[in-house]
């Protein structure tokens, strides 16, 4: 909006106001164009303009039954604390619109916590998708940590940082980890553990009240290799080892398994806990994720999750073989 003219902006205010009128306060058309002065197929035009701006975010509260039936399904197989399954496009079984609506509402909901909450936060763009649905929020009393680095070996940032992103949206305190994902060396990832603020950072993430990770697909499609935190012969590699899956960088094999290799030894991110007992969501959808998400469901790297009705079905028919 930086970019805009005053006048551009007033009418965005007045797009604003005018949905605010309609989807908050349930007003009619008429009503808007009384309350704000304007005929109605004015009204009509700026409650257009404010879904066209993205300045609406809709959410769906009604239970769809059979995605309920899946979540139940899916959480009585893999004995999790919580699961959400999210209706599909069957033309995009890869969409992330459900499940960023979905893990913005589980994110809103331990953000408006008057106890002080400790949220790690993994990256991807699955969750940097939940982030950019949150609405704006006061929450200087809750604590948002990094489980990672967000930095390419190159000293380049990452597209899809959560924590900074997250914090501006709700005003909360952060700690971004400004590391690279993957060290050089194992001897550069303990002096880059043995910082203080890296210590802190980490002894923070081991008392969170509730963890957010993507997860994501060891192919050619990784995300990994896409966003350049591995190289082409590093992926043939992790292949080679077995990887099937990745959370927070760390791989791990086809029963959920961490990798005892050389990539996994220079991971900088910090440890996985298998089997917690407090929340980890992991939030990832799509067909090409099915067999990183069904591996860490058996391996208990994750205990809760949001999907979507394409996936849950896919993981089920998987699990049964």
């Amino acid at each position: 909006m930086d970019n805009k003219s005053n006048s551009e902006l007033k009418r965005l205010d007045d797009a604003a106001r005018a949905a605010w009128l309609y989807y908050v306060a349930k007003n009619t058309q008429d009503e808007i164009a009384q309350k704000l002065d304007v005929s109605r197929q004015s009204a009509q035009r700026l409650v257009a303009l404010a879904v066209t701006e993205g300045l609406v975010k809709v959410r769906l509260d009604h239970p769809i039954a059979q995605c309920m039936a899946l979540a139940q399904e899916l959480k009585e197989k893999f004995a999790l604390l919580n699961c959400e399954v999210v209706p599909s496009d069957g033309a995009s079984p890869n969409a992330n619109h459900g499940l960023a609506q979905c893990g913005a509402a589980i994110l809103e909901r331990y953000l408006k916590s008057d106890t002080p909450k400790i949220i790690a936060l993994g990256t991807g763009r699955a969750l940097k998708a939940c982030i950019d649905e949150l609405p704006t929020m006061q929450c200087p009393n809750h604590k948002i940590v990094s489980m990672l680095g967000n930095m390419k070996s190159d000293g380049a940032a990452s597209a899809f940082d959560t924590v900074v992103s997250m914090a501006n949206r709700v005003n909360a305190i952060h700690y971004p980890m400004p590391l690279p994902v993957i060290a050089s060396s194992v001897q550069e990832k303990k002096m880059l553990h043995s910082l203080q603020p890296v210590k802190s950072i980490l002894s923070l993430v081991e008392q969170a009240d509730v963890t957010f990770v993507g997860i994501g697909q060891i192919t050619a499609s990784s995300p990994l290799f896409i966003d350049g935190f591995i190289n082409d012969d590093e992926l043939d590699v992790v292949i080679t080892d077995g990887a099937k899956g990745e959370i927070i960088s760390w791989l791990y094999d086809v029963n959920g398994r961490l990798l005892k290799n050389e990539t996994n030894k220079r991971v900088v991110s910090a440890p996985i806990t298998v089997n917690a007992a407090k929340p980890v969501y992991g939030i990832a959808a799509g067909e090409d994720k099915v067999i990183a998400i069904l591996a860490a469901l058996r391996g208990k790297l994750i205990n809760s999750l949001v999907t979507n009705e394409y996936t849950a079905r896919a993981l089920l028919k998987l699990a049964s073989k």
